[in-house]
């Protein structure tokens, strides 16, 4: 009996370690407790060399966080359409790098979410997932994007956070300014046909830019009767579900 299950063990390693060389995803269920099996993790986890390699190095202290939470959340992951159970997760926005666990208990390593753009995540019921973009200055980039509206127009949410180095003091009558993690929120558009998602800003006028010469009279109407402005994530969602109405 001892040498069956040794045998079954070998076999489901090296079953594993083909999937990974050939680029399938192995097979796996999700555990009774709703987590994901030890197969899919290992699958998911990437290479854990990049978690600290951006992050600032400063013996002062630091305000902000580089983590949109610094605590690990529960949630589900999901390969293409399908499940694959429910992991603890924290987003690093500087290094553009998900951190995960399979149990969230104290010593237990942290590593790294593969960038497998067929992973996704489920941030307040959004999936989330790693893209290739256009940034605000015409750059093409790869991160995390949250999907808040499917449709011919997609709507993406980034968090981008930016790191300040401390400033000392020149004189005693100016406060040191000390090292600072600011948050900031972008927002993306992706337009069916055009496999493309560019930066867009809250502006009306860069927005129209974005939407299509067809579309752009009845976007003007549309936000003039409706009052809508682009001062936040409220306006940009109607003015979405209006181009995919």
């Amino acid at each position: 009996m001892k040498k069956l299950i040794s045998l079954f063990s070998i076999l489901s390693c090296f079953s594993v370690i083909i999937a990974q060389t050939t680029g399938q995803v192995p097979s796996y269920t999700v555990n009774a407790d709703g987590g994901v099996s030890d197969s899919f993790y290992k699958y998911a986890t990437g290479s854990i060399d990049g978690i600290m390699t951006k992050q600032p190095t400063t013996d002062n202290q630091i305000d902000g966080s580089p983590y949109t939470s610094n605590d690990f959340d529960y949630t589900s992951i999901h390969y293409g359409d399908e499940m694959a159970g429910k992991l603890y997760y924290r987003y690093n926005a500087y290094n553009e790098e998900i951190e995960i666990k399979q149990q969230n208990l104290e010593g237990e390593p942290i590593r790294a979410l593969g960038r497998d753009k067929k992973i996704k995540l489920m941030v307040d019921g959004k999936p989330m997932s790693f893209k290739t973009f256009i940034d605000k200055n015409g750059n093409t980039k790869n991160g995390y994007l949250t999907l808040l509206k499917d449709g011919k127009f997609k709507l993406y949410k980034r968090t981008n956070v930016t790191f300040k180095e401390a400033k000392k003091a020149p004189n005693s009558l100016v406060k040191a300014t000390p090292a600072r993690f600011t948050q900031f929120t972008e927002y993306y558009i992706e337009t069916e046909g055009a496999n493309r998602i560019d930066h867009v800003e809250l502006s009306t006028k860069k927005l129209m830019k974005l939407v299509g010469n067809e579309k752009q009279d009845a976007l003007k109407k549309f936000m003039k009767e409706n009052k809508i402005k682009l001062k936040d994530e409220n306006g940009i969602n109607k003015v979405i579900d209006f181009l995919n109405s």
